[in-house]
C-alpha cells in the first residue's frame, strides 16, 4: 500500500494582530478561557504555550514556546520556517506578537528552532524537558495548535507505532487528529515531557486517494541537540549576555 505525507501548513489567511514593531508587546487584555477540570496542569500549560507562526502570503503553522535556561525558543516544523538560517518570522499568541529568528533546522526530519530576543509577556513557556528515548507505543499525548482557519484547539491521542523516513531514521506515528495549520505543533506527554514535532498526515492511494487524518507523523525530539541550537544562538553574542551561553 503506497502512502504519501501531506505537510500540515495552512495556506489561507488568518486573523492576527499586525506587529507594531519588531518586538513591541501588545497590551490588549485577552479574556480568560474556561477550561474543564478534566485537563491536568501539563495540558493547560501546553495549550498556553502554543503559538501561531506566519509563513508569509497569508499562511501559517503552529509551534510551542519553550524556555531553556534563559533562552526563549519556538519549536516548530522545518517546512513552516523554510528560509535560510537567520530568517525572521512573526510569532503570534492572542494579541501579542514577537519577531523570532531561525537558528536551527533539519530538513530531513522536518524540525526547526527559532530564538526570541524578547520573551512573551502574557503567556508562560514550557520548560525544555525532552523524553530520554523515543516514546513507547501506547504513550498518551496532548498537543495544541491552530488547524485551518480555526482558533487554538487542543487534541489528545496516543503513540500508535513507528515508521522509517529516508535520511531521518525512525519517526513516530500517532493516533490523533491533524489538519492544515497544525504543522509544527509540539507533542507532549500528559506529564509535560516533549515527545516530538508534528509535521504531516498519511495519504493512501487504495482504492482511491484517502487522507488518513488520524495517522499523524511526528519527528522524535531526540533528533534536536540543544547544545547545537545554543551554539548557533551564542555565536557572536558578547560574553555573559545569556546564562544559557555559559
Amino acid at each position: 500500500m503506497k502512502y504519501l505525507l501531506i505537510m500540515l501548513m495552512a495556506m489561507m489567511p488568518f486573523a492576527a494582530a499586525e506587529p507594531t514593531g519588531t518586538n513591541s508587546p501588545a497590551i490588549i487584555p485577552v479574556p480568560v478561557e474556561q477550561v474543564n477540570s478534566s485537563m491536568n496542569m501539563a495540558q493547560r500549560r501546553v495549550r498556553e504555550a502554543a503559538v501561531k507562526i506566519s509563513t508569509g502570503g497569508g499562511g501559517h503553522g503552529s509551534g510551542s514556546y519553550i524556555v531553556y535556561k534563559d533562552a526563549h525558543l519556538i519549536f516548530t516544523a522545518q517546512h513552516v520556517t523554510d528560509g535560510p538560517i537567520g530568517s525572521k518570522y512573526h510569532v503570534y499568541k492572542d494579541n501579542e506578537t514577537r519577531l523570532a529568528t531561525l537558528v536551527w533546522s533539519d530538513a530531513d526530519a522536518d524540525m526547526a528552532v527559532l530564538h526570541l530576543s524578547q520573551k512573551f509577556v502574557t503567556i508562560s513557556p514550557m520548560k525544555w524537558s525532552p523524553q530520554n528515548r523515543t516514546a513507547q507505543v501506547g504513550t498518551k499525548i496532548t498537543y495544541s495548535g491552530y488547524p485551518s482557519s480555526h482558533q487554538l484547539m487542543t487534541f489528545a491521542g496516543n503513540v500508535a507505532g513507528y515508521a522509517d523516513r529516508a535520511r531521518a531514521g525512525k519517526h513516530i506515528i500517532l493516533n490523533t487528529y491533524g489538519w492544515f495549520g497544525c504543522s509544527g505543533s509540539v507533542i507532549y506527554t500528559l506529564s509535560g515531557d516533549i515527545v516530538g514535532i508534528l509535521y504531516g498526515v498519511d495519504v493512501e492511494y487504495y482504492p482511491d486517494i484517502q487522507v488518513q487524518e488520524n495517522m499523524i507523523w511526528v519527528a522524535p525530539i531526540q533528533r534536536i541537540k540543544i547544545d547545537s541550537v545554543m551554539n548557533r544562538i551564542c555565536r557572536g553574542l558578547p560574553e555573559g549576555t545569556m546564562r544559557a551561553c555559559r
